[in-house]
This record gives C-alpha cells, structure tokens and sequence, in this order.
C-alpha cells in the first residue's frame, strides 16, 4: 500500500473553492492519489401528506430580500459566481441607474471558477435598475441588472 500524505491547506483550498463556486463536490487526482471534497447538498423538499400542513416559506437571508423589479428586460446570471460590478478594484462601475446601454456593452463580470466572465446587454435601452452588490454572491438564473 502507498504511502499517503496529506496536504491539509490543499484540502482546505479545495473546501474553499466548494463555498466560492456553489459546486457540491470537487474531486483531485494524480496519479493513484485522489481527493474528493464535498460539500452541503441541495435541501430538496418532499412532498408532505395532505394531513399535513404545508411547511411555511423560509425567510429569506437580508441580502436576498424581495426588492421591487424595475420594468423592463431583466438580465439574468447565466452562472452561479462573483459579481463586480466594475473591471478592477476602485475603477468606475461599468453602469450605473439611468445609464445608456447598447446590445452587446459589458454590464458587469461574473467571476466562476477563477474566470472573469463579462455579461453583455441583451438588448440596447436604460439601466432600470441594478439589484446585485459588489462582490457578492449570484446564483444561476437570478436577476442581477433591468434594462428599460
């Protein structure tokens, strides 16, 4: 049998990379030697017996309270990430409220897996309304940016 060694602070990078990117496991190998990290799995709810009453809606966390969307076109993330609203630390915000964007500008990166991806305007119009903070955590499918 080989002999083993284990690098904790690479454990615990691969932990981290579980908390940064939202994945549930990561795996590392070489060679015969393997890794496997995993995280908290995904609360699914089962259905309950109709005698049951049904759960109440869990609160949701301050930063993610309901916040009145703008109308107009909501530009969804189209990953789970980072979201920096502008290209490097202390540089001006790539928009701001009431600012004219055409099809195709950089509204904000997503970092994921250690990429910075650049999400363009789907359509040319106004910022309605930016809903997501500065390098704050955004999950698939959520509204981070209304073009009027």
């Amino acid at each position: 049998m080989s002999n083993f060694e284990l690098d904790m602070k690479f454990v615990r990078s691969l932990a981290e990379l579980l908390k940064e990117t939202g994945l549930t496991e990561v795996e590392y190998a070489e060679g015969d030697k393997r890794i496997r990290c995993v995280g908290p799995q995904p609360y699914v709810q089962v259905a309950a017996p109709l005698a049951v009453a049904p759960p109440q809606p869990l609160a949701a966390a301050p930063e993610l309270a309901a916040k009145p969307v703008a109308n107009g076109t909501p530009v969804a993330s189209p990953m789970v990430g980072t979201v920096y609203l502008s290209p490097e630390p202390g540089a001006p915000t790539f928009i701001k409220v009431g600012d004219s964007v055409k099809q195709g500008d950089t509204l904000l990166i997503i970092e994921a897996m250690k990429v910075m991806n650049p999400i363009k305007a789907p359509s040319g119009g106004v910022i309605a309304d930016i809903l997501v903070g500065d390098a704050k955590p955004v999950e698939f499918g959520e509204t981070l940016v209304v073009i009027a």
